[in-house]
């Protein structure tokens, strides 16, 4: 079959790569879309960790085409998603139910080979059926709002409540949707770039924000009077998290979602924290919130419509990934029978 192989930082090819046998306990799903996100393109560039050589594509949905001898609760044909985090299941954290915690998680498209492919191994505890009502490109956000959600339960919104929003890309635009539906009264966007600010208006924003051209701590000053009562950092720059706490109101919620490189430091004054009484709080991937997400998608709650979506061929892997690098789609798309 052919994949997109990741051996090594920088070195990613479009190759031939056999499956192996399958294990009871597993199925192959040929795979209809796979979405491109953040983390691959960390992990190509050398500053996100992965298990080389693997298959890449953590975000991906298909058919079912073969099923392990011991897989009965699905057949041959049925439309799936894929929930990429596998733990251990007997860990410390594991145990807490802090799964996605859990001292030897292991995802798919990132330790194991994942959805960039033609086909793909799955076990079948990671599958998802979908109902009828969930498009192949509808099926494709379902791991990345699957952490939005997480992060959405993680920042506790309360009806009434003022959210802003930095970052209007993938996650920045399903966090606006999710807070809308968590009861915000009002929810801002800031986003330098304005085809985003325009889908970020047309999915439910109230104000939508230039950092180019406007001072965001004054506009937020003048919009709320004391600040944001939450905050959801999506871009992973120091910049905008020092923003963030800046713009959080006293008592306020800080989230930080968005995936900085490792190894990057952001300073910060501890005595703002402290004066400001701000509850700081990361979001990591998507603990038992994978069928919520379907639930979402399927009930048109979520909607997608307004996005720039491209689809590629698996060839065309490097042009996808440059389209994310240079922010010219909300969603890259690999098809593969494209």
């Amino acid at each position: 079959m052919k994949a997109a192989l990741f051996e090594k930082p920088h070195h990613l090819t479009v190759t031939q790569r056999n499956l192996r046998g399958l294990k009871s306990n597993e199925v192959i799903v040929r795979i209809a879309a796979c979405g491109v996100c953040g983390t691959d393109l960390h992990i190509v560039e050398g500053s996100s960790r992965s298990t080389p050589p693997v298959v890449l594509g953590h975000e991906y949905t298909g058919i079912i085409e073969e099923l392990g001898s011991d897989v009965h609760e699905y057949s041959v044909g049925d439309s799936v998603a894929v929930d990429p985090n596998i733990s251990c299941g007997s860990c410390y954290f594991c145990r807490r139910g802090e799964v996605h915690l859990c001292e030897n998680l292991r995802a798919l498209g990132v330790d194991i080979d994942g959805g960039m492919a033609e086909l793909c191994i799955v076990p079948v505890k990671q599958l998802y059926r979908l109902p009828k009502s969930i498009s192949t490109e509808k099926a494709a956000f379902i791991e990345p709002l699957s952490c939005a959600v997480h992060g959405i339960d993680r920042a506790r919104i309360r009806p009434g409540d003022t959210v802003a929003i930095l970052g209007g890309g993938t996650v920045g635009l399903l966090l606006l949707q999710l807070a809308r539906i968590s009861g915000a009264s009002r929810v801002i966007v800031v986003e330098p770039l304005e085809w985003k600010r325009k889908i970020a208006t047309n999915v439910g924003a109230d104000f939508v924000l230039n950092p180019d051209k406007e001072k965001i701590t004054d506009v937020i000053r003048d919009l709320t009077r004391v600040g944001a009562d939450v905050v959801l950092e999506c871009v992973g720059k120091p910049e905008t998290i020092a923003l963030g706490f800046e713009i959080a109101r006293r008592g306020g919620t800080l989230e930080l979602f968005g995936v900085c490189p490792v190894g990057t430091k952001v300073p910060f004054e501890p005595n703002n924290v402290y004066f400001k009484e701000l509850t700081v709080v990361g979001s990591y991937v998507n603990p038992h919130t994978f069928e919520r997400a379907v639930s979402l998608l399927a009930e048109s709650r979520i909607s997608i419509e307004h996005f720039v979506i491209k689809q590629f061929s698996l060839d065309g892997v490097h042009e996808a990934l440059k389209s994310l690098r240079e922010g010219t789609t909300i969603k890259s798309l690999i098809n593969p029978s494209l």
